[in-house]
């Protein structure tokens, strides 16, 4: 059987490799104990019911396969080497290492323990502060500002973006205009299109009162902040060969096909990509697909591959388990509460990776 080694067994990595058990020698390397689901990651944070209910296992993901838990230090066109030094050659290699975010939204630990332990600190920060301030007005930011108001109706939270309105302009306006709407029946003070002079001189996720002035004069007064920008592809471990493809932004170039831009047999998924499309957990699940079955079919001696068309503009964004909006592909109308909470907000997908996973 030929070798696979995927890099990265987060939304796009995991289901990738479960994809190609049965028909390949499949390694999954990945640093982290556990799968996160950042989906999920601010409903852990504000609720300590849902705190495990984010990390899932790796050890019922392969039947066949295996997991090494360490980090790809250097990927050549055929081989892995890993951080120990070992170096696993491969026939197929699939880079899905996805990107870095600041904590609460994703996890920069690789024990779950530790990040267990993180969430639970930073909660009680939280539950400390008086006024939270966030940075950043895209779905992170207004997301765990729902989960903190859904948790502590009476904390003051603001909301500070460069941006003239919340999301962007492949939203409708419909949407947005509910959206804000929900934000101002919450409570939540948005002030765009300013920034700040300065972060904040304490660190994020820690409560300690300071003043923040925006650019355009305001004084903030609040207790506790967070970033929520910021997204890092990592992608610094590829060799030059690879790395041709590799753009100014850390994003890498990758064929329709989903192989990286020069390569027969090295593909790349999930955030990794400069597809332009919202680097989500659920675009990440369709390059699995596309890449998995065109991995399937030239392992099987086909040449006829298929090709990854990115989703219309989408968007499921709850304000806490009851609250949100959404935009669904093919549908003039958006969702509202009920129908964001009923997709996504009331469960965060969490039996849906729970099957993925085996846990079910």
């Amino acid at each position: 059987m030929p070798t696979v080694v995927v890099v990265g067994g987060g939304y796009g990595g995991a289901p990738t490799a479960k994809a190609l058990d049965e028909i390949a020698d499949v390694v999954l390397v990945e640093p982290k104990d556990a799968f996160v689901h950042n989906i999920a990651a601010l409903r852990g944070l504000v609720d300590p019911d849902w705190t495990d209910r984010i990390f899932y296992p790796y050890d019922r993901l392969l039947r066949r396969g295996r997991v090494i838990h360490d980090r790809a230090a250097r990927v050549e066109a055929d081989a892995v080497i890993l951080g120990s030094g070992e170096r696993i050659e491969a026939d197929y290699i699939v880079l899905a290492s996805g990107s870095a975010y600041p904590f609460p939204a994703k996890m920069d630990v690789a024990d779950s323990a530790t990040a267990k332990s993180k969430i639970t600190n930073a909660r009680a920060e939280l539950i400390k502060a008086e006024h939270v301030l966030l940075l950043g007005a895209g779905p992170v930011g207004l997301e765990l500002s729902g989960e903190i108001k859904a948790a502590w109706p009476d904390k003051a939270v603001t909301i500070i973006d460069p941006i003239d309105d919340v999301l962007s302009g492949q939203y409708s306006d419909a949407m947005r205009k509910d959206l804000r709407r929900q934000l101002e029946d919450l409570g939540v003070n948005l002030l765009l299109g300013t920034s700040l002079t300065a972060e904040p001189s304490t660190p994020p996720g820690v409560t300690s009162a300071f003043t923040a002035v925006t650019t355009r004069g305001d004084e903030i007064d609040a207790d506790i902040w967070f970033r929520c920008y910021g997204v890092v592809p990592n992608s610094d471990y590829l060799s030059e060969e690879l790395a041709k493809a590799r753009l100014a932004n850390g994003h890498l170039e990758v064929t329709p096909e989903l192989r990286l831009a020069g390569q027969e047999t090295v593909f790349a998924i999930g955030d990794l990509t400069a597809i332009p499309e919202a680097k989500r957990g659920g675009a990440a699940g369709r390059h699995a697909e596309v890449a998995a079955g065109n991995i399937r079919t030239l392992i099987e001696g086909g040449d006829e591959l298929a090709s990854y068309q990115p989703a219309p503009p989408l968007i499921l964004l709850p304000l806490g388990p009851s609250g949100g909006v959404s935009q669904l592909p093919g549908q003039s109308d958006f969702g509202g509460p009920e129908v964001t909470a009923q997709i996504k907000g009331q469960h965060m997908f969490v039996d849906r990776y729970a099957e993925l996973f085996n846990l079910s």
